[in-house]
């Protein structure tokens, strides 16, 4: 593969679960990204234990030669006040804009089961009515604005539990959105965990992906998820994710698709799981090796 033009980064959701805080919270900031320099990375997201001082931040990332790739953003679109995130937003963006971030990762949060613990993952997911889609289309439109002011891209992320989780889903949020102004992230985990195949997915948005999140799945675990009816945050606590190489998903093809489009930007391993259980350090370097030999980067 070994295209220049892209960098690779690690969530920090491996060492320390901002869902789930019980999990790495022995786990310190200057741990986690130490290691992911240890392990090979360059790049990281942001997580709730790194300092959200700027220059307290850049001096501790510089010296482990780590970058900011992105955050998360939670929208809340389609159940409260466009303004209530529109200012949220703009602080955020702000922020990662200091950092040298150029994509905001958004998630429309209004209606989301993800962060419930006994409400089932595939049973309890709500759907979006039209004029639902309407406002978050629109909403994300005018996030998408904000973001260019700063030369900077909206990825929105589907996710489990979330109101665009399925291809439908997904393909209705690309055709009502303006694709100059909300891009996609790119998540194969999510993918795979909801049925959908990555590759028809990169098919038909290549262009418009401008974030991807190396994400693998344990298959046993989904389907115990799926036949037990658990919610998202048990399916982690079990293991569904993992790091790639380690689970059922073939990356060779996809890291082809995104070379042979010339995709630029980032790609982040990230693959939330006990620390306990799956050593932080040893599933980065697993991951590392993983990728090295599968797509050259």
């Amino acid at each position: 593969m070994l295209n220049l033009n892209i960098k690779l980064g690690i969530a920090p959701i491996a060492w320390t679960n901002d869902d789930m805080p019980d999990l790495g919270k022995e786990n310190t900031f200057e741990q986690c990204v130490s290691e992911m320099a240890l392990a090979g990375f360059t790049g990281s997201e942001v997580g709730n234990k790194y300092p959200r001082d700027v220059e307290v931040l850049k001096k501790a990332i510089g010296l482990r030669n780590i970058e900011i790739a992105s955050a998360w953003f939670s929208s809340f679109l389609t159940t409260k006040p466009y303004e209530e995130t529109e200012k949220a937003f703009i602080e955020h963006r702000d922020f990662l804009h200091a950092m040298g971030a150029k994509a905001i990762v958004v998630s429309e949060q209004g209606h989301s089961i993800q962060g419930q613990i006994d409400t089932p993952i595939f049973d309890g997911k709500y759907n979006f009515n039209e004029e639902e889609w309407k406002t978050l289309s629109e909403g994300l439109n005018k996030l998408g604005k904000l973001a260019l002011e700063k030369d900077m891209k909206v990825v929105y992320h589907h996710h489990m539990g979330t109101g665009v989780q399925t291809e439908e889903e997904i393909d209705k949020l690309m055709s009502l959105t303006d694709d100059k102004l909300v891009y996609l992230l790119f998540d194969t985990g999510h993918l795979v965990y909801s049925g959908v195949d990555p590759l028809s997915i990169l098919k038909k948005y290549v262009r418009r992906i401008k974030h991807v999140h190396l994400k693998d799945i344990r298959k046993k675990v989904v389907e115990e998820v799926k036949a037990e009816k658990l919610s998202f945050l048990k399916g982690v606590r079990r293991g569904a994710f993992t790091v790639p190489g380690d689970g059922c998903i073939d990356f060779e093809p996809i890291f082809k698709m995104l070379n042979e489009n010339n995709y630029e930007g980032w790609m982040i391993v990230e693959a939330e799981q006990d620390p306990q259980i799956a050593n932080p350090l040893e599933y980065a370097i697993k991951a590392r090796k993983y990728i090295k030999e599968k797509a050259n980067i």
